[in-house]
């Protein structure tokens, strides 16, 4: 783009498929009192965001809107008032919406230092992915070395990070995959449970005989239910997603269901509450990651940052499935619609699109 003062960004024009998403060419937004604008070097491509798409999620902006719930980007342009963060910067964030884009201003206070020298698609993987993953360990489940685990959709984005995490924290862990994933699986350290071909309750049973400690459930609905019986007596299953209300796991609909983003979350909280009041001493604990970040801001830039340093020690390596031009970002959500996807999509800016590596200093 010749034009200096102009840039893109994605917009969702209508509820529905991919084909939802649609390119627009405007004026580079500045930055308001309080604000720094920043360009936008990688954006992860999620689950939350198809399901903002379809109109189904509870967090949904009104249309027409930009979707995008992570990026790691540049300070390009201070607003005033600004005085922990200069210009080259390298930062990151978790805006829920409106990351598909070359730059974007937020408040000073959601932006998180980078450490120099990581890669941007690992770096942004941390933002939602991990910091997730890692949340649920260490505070949903309060997880101990030793503990037996089961992970739904282990190989994903979430499931990815929280093998790797787990493996540090010295946990026993299953994981459900499609078959293509059980080598990623067995990779990092987890047992792989063909979840096409086998049922996880009765594999769990045959692995541990009286259940795991803690199941990691991020497609709820009845499937909780199913996750429970995977339990043993006084065990939790951490529930920390709805993507049982997308088709199939998920979405194609192509069609406006907006009025319906909330009916996924209330059968969500009817399955939690008879989880607590139901005999076996079995918990459903659900997780947010959007509202224990309202909650407890100072906790999330607390976890990030940890995550960043075991980044830097290379401790953990997120798995990139693909890095898409952010012009691409129609073909990254038809991919991620097609299921199987190993670790995590990325859409990458102009200057990043052409590495493959993505690195910068």
């Amino acid at each position: 783009m010749n034009d200096q003062r102009r840039h893109t960004r994605i917009i969702v024009t209508h509820y529905g498929g991919p084909d939802a998403l649609q390119l627009l060419e405007e004026d580079r937004p500045e930055p308001k009192d309080g604000e720094v604008r920043v360009r936008v070097l990688a954006a992860g491509v999620s689950l939350p965001d198809v399901m903002m798409r379809e109109g189904i999620h509870p967090e949904t902006p009104t249309l027409p809107f930009t979707p995008g719930w992570d990026l790691v980007g540049v300070v390009d342009q201070l607003g005033n008032g600004i005085s922990t963060l200069e210009k080259g910067q390298i930062v990151a964030a978790l805006p829920i919406n409106g990351a598909y884009a070359e730059f974007v201003c937020l408040p000073q206070r959601e932006l998180v230092p980078v450490p120099s020298g990581l890669d941007a698609a690992e770096a942004v993987s941390l933002v939602l992915n991990y910091v997730t993953a890692y949340q649920m360990l260490h505070g949903s489940a309060n997880v101990r070395p030793g503990q037996r685990v089961l992970i739904h959709g282990a190989a994903g984005g979430v499931g990815s990070a929280l093998l790797q995490l787990g493996r540090l924290a010295r946990l026993q862990m299953y994981g459900t995959c499609a078959s293509h994933g059980a080598s990623t699986v067995s990779s990092l350290g987890g047992v792989p449970i063909d979840y096409q071909h086998q049922d996880f309750v009765t594999e769990i049973r045959r692995f541990t005989s009286e259940g795991v400690d803690v199941v990691f459930d991020g497609i709820g609905g009845a499937h909780i239910w199913r996750s429970r019986k995977a339990l043993r007596p006084g065990g939790t299953v951490v529930a920390y997603g709805i993507t049982s209300s997308l088709r199939g796991g998920r979405s194609t609909s192509g069609r406006s269901r907006g009025r319906h983003r909330f009916r996924a979350v209330a059968i969500f909280g009817l399955y939690i509450a008879a989880g607590w009041l139901l005999p076996g001493r079995k918990r459903v604990v659900p997780y947010s990651i959007q509202w224990l970040k309202r909650l407890r801001p100072g906790l999330f830039r607390e976890n990030l940052i940890a995550l960043f340093d075991l980044l830097h020690q290379q401790k953990i390596r997120p798995l990139i499935a693909k890095r898409f031009p952010l012009v691409e970002a129609r073909q990254a959500h038809e991919l991620l619609e097609k299921g199987g996807v190993t670790g995590k999509i990325v859409l990458v800016s102009n200057g990043s699109a052409s590495s493959e590596q993505g690195e910068w200093t």
